[in-house]
């Protein structure tokens, strides 16, 4: 006998529809201090120069407006709208800058977003699953992703010669693993 299809009250329905999608936030940069008297801040930069800031007006849902914005020495400076001047700045140290990933421009064949693989699950090339996908550092000589296994337990492979990314998972050369 088939089974009755499922049927939720129109109300119920309501509600599903009206709830926004949670998009995933990638952050650009962190604000780590401030930079001369009038506002500006000093920033560092997960972005491979400040274009991918320039590209965005606004950061963390609106709550920063992007007015100007400068290569520094250690990343860039930038001045905020909503920042008037030292104090203020001061205050946002440790702010991190995002946008919804969605506002990221699209990727050419080879390149990815740190952010898409950070919670994807990793197995060995012959299948066998190894953990998630928790960090993308670059020590200078290239990406390096973090494992983290079942037991907690982490560990370091370079991404260049010892991952393949999948759509919805990465494989790592088994003789990476630890």
């Amino acid at each position: 006998m088939p089974k009755a299809p499922t049927t939720f009250p129109p109300e119920a329905k309501a509600l599903r529809e009206a709830e926004p999608a949670v998009e995933r936030l990638v952050t650009l940069a962190v604000i780590i201090g401030a930079h001369g008297v009038r506002g500006e801040v000093r920033l560092k930069l997960f972005t491979e120069d400040v274009s991918g800031l320039e590209a965005h007006q606004s950061f963390n849902g609106g709550t920063l407006t992007l007015k100007s914005v400068r290569d520094g020495s250690n990343g860039a400076i930038a001045r905020f709208a909503e920042i008037a001047d030292r104090t203020a700045a001061e205050r946002l140290r440790g702010t991190e800058l995002a946008v919804p990933r969605s506002a990221l421009p699209p990727l050419a064949e080879g390149e990815y977003y740190h952010a898409d693989l950070i919670g994807l699950r990793c197995v060995t090339d012959d299948g066998q699953e190894i953990g998630t996908a928790v960090a993308v550092e670059n020590f200078g000589a290239g990406d390096i992703l973090e494992i983290e296994k079942p037991d907690a337990k982490r560990f370091m492979v370079p991404i260049a010669v010892a991952v393949t990314i999948e759509p919805e998972r990465l494989v790592v050369d088994a003789a990476f693993v630890e």
